[in-house]
């Protein structure tokens, strides 16, 4: 299973690589090896200045055309999922795992001790604006949840490749949210659930198509129907 290499995003801060954030929760005020060239595209070959986000997706026509290159198909598989299944926030760059590299990339002010946990620093959940300076009270979501991607075709990838998907910063994957709206989402497509803030559906529908392009996932009809209302009605 190949993934697409198009997806040259770099990821932000501290010569960040490829990486995925560990789930933690966002408290309410308002591995294996170094996949640092595991990931679309290898994202270690720049180093782009911090960006306190996820990498872009594509613009509304771009993402019209992925859309449509998605295959079909209705959810499913012959085998039960397992998060275990996906290793995530493995060893990253230096003493940081994936978890503290989306930490280092999508907060403001962040400052990181020896061992890459910050020390200071605040989030704010772009899922519904909810603000923190704990770091343990941040929650790291998978854009497209692993259940949702082993649904959709990952359970026929080998565990590497799982564990590339499960720690990639080099798409728009990985997000630092609020504990709150996390569990909300849950396994939900955009068919299902879709984040309470305003002014976010349009960048999480082109989020959600990238994600799934890069990685040669399908959607389901409902899914898809979704996506494309979104792209219509939000961008």
């Amino acid at each position: 299973m190949k993934i697409n290499h198009r997806y040259a995003w770099g990821v932000a801060g501290a010569g960040a690589t490829a990486l995925l954030l560990g789930s933690v929760a966002f408290a309410q005020t308002s591995g294996t090896g170094n996949l640092s060239s595991a990931v679309p595209g290898n994202p270690a070959e720049s180093s782009p200045a911090a960006q306190a986000a996820p990498p872009s997706p594509p613009g509304v026509e771009e993402t019209r055309s992925q859309l449509e290159e998605l295959p079909v198909r209705q959810e499913g598989s012959d085998t039960e999922y397992d998060r275990d299944l996906f290793p995530h926030w493995s060893p990253a760059e230096d003493n940081c795992d994936a978890r503290e590299m989306v930490l280092k990339r999508d907060g403001n002010g962040v400052s990181v001790g020896e061992d890459c946990y910050p020390t200071s620093g605040s989030w704010t959940s772009p899922f519904d604006g909810v603000t923190t300076d704990e770091p343990s009270d941040v929650s790291v979501d998978h854009l497209v949840p692993l259940k949702e991607a082993w649904d959709s075709g990952a359970d026929t990838w080998s565990t590497d490749r799982r564990e590339e998907f499960a720690n990639d910063l080099a798409t728009p994957q990985l997000w630092a949210v609020s504990p709150e709206s996390n569990s909300a989402k849950g396994a939900s497509d955009p068919a299902e659930w879709m984040p309470p803030a305003d002014g976010i559906d349009c960048e999480y529908a082109r989020s959600w198509t990238a994600v799934k392009h890069a990685w040669e996932l399908s959607v389901d009809p409902e899914e898809k129907d979704a996506l494309t209302d979104l792209l219509a009605s939000e961008c």
